[in-house]
């Protein structure tokens, strides 16, 4: 999911060790098995082998709308984000960013001025459509520090950027 949800998010071995909380073995072979069917490239930087969705894959627009309608993050994108005002990043946190079914989407927004009272009628109308809840954190972009948003659970996933 992390890679569909955003094409620009890259993972090496060790990073996504931690992030899902299995044996390297496992995740090497379903990167692997991801690899060999062409849905993911990889590259090395450094001693690090690094992991990135190819884009360029006949399925990949498939599945990237099918992950983000089953997550309901195309409503959040569509009808929020593009429109609050300017936004540099958002992040997408806690279990949905881990791949794990939950009823609420948490996001980071960092960005300087965004219309807040807009913002909150537009989530008000998402939470409707995807029968979820939205909560969210507004950072303006030189009080962001990424590493306040590494805490243990919040597994940051890059949702969007300018």
């Amino acid at each position: 999911m992390k890679f569909f949800i955003n094409s620009k998010n890259t993972a090496y071995l060790r990073n996504l060790e931690e992030e899902f909380g299995e044996s390297t073995n496992a995740i090497r072979l379903e990167l692997n098995k991801f690899e060999k069917a062409g849905f993911i490239d990889s590259y090395s930087q450094g001693n690090k082998k690094l992991f990135t969705v190819n884009t360029k894959h006949p399925l990949f627009k498939d599945i990237n709308s099918i992950v983000l309608k089953l997550t309901g993050l195309d409503h959040v994108i569509d009808y929020i984000l593009q429109r609050i005002g300017d936004l540099d990043r958002v992040y997408l946190v806690g279990k949905l960013s881990r791949g794990q079914a939950t009823d609420i989407i948490d996001l980071v927004l960092v960005g300087e001025a965004i219309n807040k009272p807009f913002l909150l009628e537009q989530i008000e109308k998402a939470e409707k459509k995807i029968n979820k809840k939205i909560r969210f954190v507004h950072y303006a972009p030189l009080e962001f520090d990424l590493e306040k948003i590494k805490e243990p659970g919040m597994h940051p996933l890059l949702l969007w950027s300018k």
